[in-house]
């Protein structure tokens, strides 16, 4: 009987299903190949969002060691890239949670406490997870507003919104009613929330 891995590489390419069974069955080498299919896709969109390749790369071993540890858990209701995908996102969102950088404050000790607001104490700008889910929020809209939303309702969308115009004049540069406006506008919204 020819071994897993011998079968593997005998057939070219293998599914990633028949790659997700090897590796069920403990066969390294299905789980090489399937490394070496994804690695760089992975590696792109993790550093995507770390800009930092050695925290990337630490981020993308540990998506693929979740992979490994937690592959029973994959059922095969979405593709496996997409699943692979949500992975690393769960990993690079646990590596902004876990890594915290040391901080020296910018005030002399003997400064009053008055300055919590300032902006040398922080709190005005967003952490690395928050700009990370914001990223990522920005992603699902822009994704959204090119797959779900009509023409006329991105257009709408993006004067209101972006370009901060007033529906009485979307509706004069459209040549639409302030009704039809506000109606594709709302529809847009609640698209868009929905995702």
């Amino acid at each position: 009987m020819t071994p897993p891995a011998a079968k593997l590489l005998e057939d070219s390419p293998p599914s990633d299903d028949e790659l997700i069974q090897g590796i069920r069955a403990g066969d390294e080498a299905a789980f090489n190949l399937l490394y070496d299919r994804y690695f760089d896709r992975v590696y792109r969109f993790v550093y995507s969002r770390l800009r930092h390749r050695e925290d990337a790369e630490e981020t993308v071993q540990e998506a693929f060691l979740a992979v490994v540890t937690s592959i029973d858990s994959y059922r095969g209701e979405s593709s496996f890239a997409s699943w692979m995908f949500g992975v690393a996102r769960h990993a690079t969102l646990n590596r902004f949670k876990k890594k915290r950088h040391p901080t020296v404050p910018l005030w002399d000790s003997e400064e009053p406490e008055s300055n919590e607001n300032s902006p040398a104490s922080g709190q005005n700008r967003p952490s690395p997870l928050e700009i990370y889910e914001y990223r990522e929020r920005l992603d699902q809209i822009n994704q959204a507003t090119q797959c779900d939303l009509s023409p006329i309702q991105r257009e709408m969308f993006e004067q209101h919104h972006v370009r901060h115009r007033s529906i009485e004049t979307i509706a004069r540069s459209l040549n639409k009613t302030e009704d039809a406006v506000k109606s594709n506008l709302y529809r847009a919204r609640r698209i868009l929330s929905s995702r």
